[in-house]
């Protein structure tokens, strides 16, 4: 919105309205607790894969290279155990003992895999749960049928994500080939040596070579993921910021419309004055200081232990109890410091405290001594 004024010049001066030009679909704000709850509850966390992949990595080769003695001794036992059918094919080639074959195969290759099936399973679990928590979700899971519009699709192809994602897999392919070159050409004067090795050492140092790669490529994939990480929570922040009008329909959602709020809070404060103000011919005795502040006192040692703030009120309401009271012919006191400090520490419907029990003891016997008199 453009204001033309003139000044006394007359030369035009022109005020601009910069909400004019605001974005309101403009992502600014940032995410209520709110939308981040909704967002775990829907599978959506700031969580990297890189992470999982490089620790995975680590662990499986390192696992590799603990349990391969032991995974070598269980595959030679298979293989001899197997070589030693060879003799009784004729009796085996029947049902049951076929099923028994298999069934031993099975077992023994779930004996082999079982290490390193454990660490996949613990190190995913572990890494995930550091990365985002303990909040198990089956959302993610739904049938999503947006996933198969061919135009979304193909929008997802060319998107800035996809561009990030390939740069980062050409990246890490790159450094991954350097990685392996520079540990095979560490290893060229051994690798010339192969052809004249037996198959065991030979077996034995191709795999330890391997092993060495993996433990490597895995280290640098610690670097990878962490950067990935901080980006991920970058890019997961960026999503979730919310517009103004989002944040504002949100907080009406969760917290109430604020003028109807307000309007609540109005009525309230209504009945309560009126209840107030109801009280106020129930007094003992109006303290006041005396033009701002008033306060009155009853006292029934039936029902309570002391005696009670049954209202208060400053300026214009204190102007309004004391007249409620002079015209239920109700005793006004001056006290300036005792007015104030009730009204300031004690709501209505309190016992006074016990350090003005002998301040306010005084007055009420001031005021019964004064109701003998009449």
């Amino acid at each position: 919105m453009i204001i033309n004024h003139k000044n006394s010049n007359d030369c035009p001066i022109l005020y601009y309205d910069l909400q004019f030009f605001a974005d309101k679909d403009s992502k600014t704000e940032k995410p209520t607790p709110r939308k981040r709850e909704k967002a775990r509850e829907e599978g959506q966390v700031a969580k990297s894969m890189e992470i999982n992949t490089a620790f995975l990595l680590i662990f499986m080769f390192a696992g590799l290279k603990i349990f391969a003695s032991f995974m070598y001794k269980r595959i030679t036992s298979v293989f001899k155990n197997t070589y030693m059918l060879f003799p009784q094919l004729d009796d085996l080639f029947n049902v049951s003992s076929m099923l028994k074959f298999a069934s031993d195969i099975f077992t023994q290759t779930l004996i082999i895999v079982a290490p390193l099936f454990a660490i996949s399973m613990v190190v995913g679990f572990s890494v995930n749960f550091a990365q985002v928590g303990w909040h198990p979700t089956l959302k993610p899971l739904k049938p999503n049928f947006d996933r198969l519009n061919p135009i979304k699709g193909f929008s997802r192809l060319f998107s800035k994500q996809a561009l990030i994602e390939l740069l980062k897999s050409i990246g890490k392919i790159a450094i991954i080939a350097v990685i392996i070159y520079n540990c095979i050409v560490d290893e060229m004067e051994n690798l010339l040596l192969l052809l004249d090795m037996e198959l065991m050492p030979f077996i034995i140092y191709i795999g330890s070579l391997l092993i060495n790669i993996g433990l490597k490529v895995g280290l640098f994939f610690i670097f990878v993921a962490a950067a990935d990480y901080f980006f991920q929570r970058y890019e997961f922040e960026q999503n979730l910021k919310m517009t103004k009008e989002e944040v504002k329909e949100e907080y009406k959602m969760t917290e109430g419309d604020p003028q109807v709020k307000s309007k609540i809070r109005q009525k309230m404060r209504e009945v309560s004055l009126r209840r107030m103000i109801k009280d106020i011919p129930k007094a003992d005795v109006i303290i006041t200081n005396p033009t701002h502040y008033a306060v009155a006192l009853q006292y029934d040692s039936s029902v309570h232990s002391a005696p009670v703030v049954i209202a208060k009120g400053v300026d214009y309401l204190a102007m309004r109890i004391k007249n409620i009271a002079k015209e239920n012919n109700i005793e006004i006191v001056e006290n300036k410091v005792l007015a104030r400090t009730l009204y300031q520490t004690v709501e209505i419907g309190e016992e006074i405290p016990p350090e003005l029990y002998q301040a306010v003891a005084e007055i009420l016997a001031f005021v019964y001594s004064l109701r003998h008199s009449y």
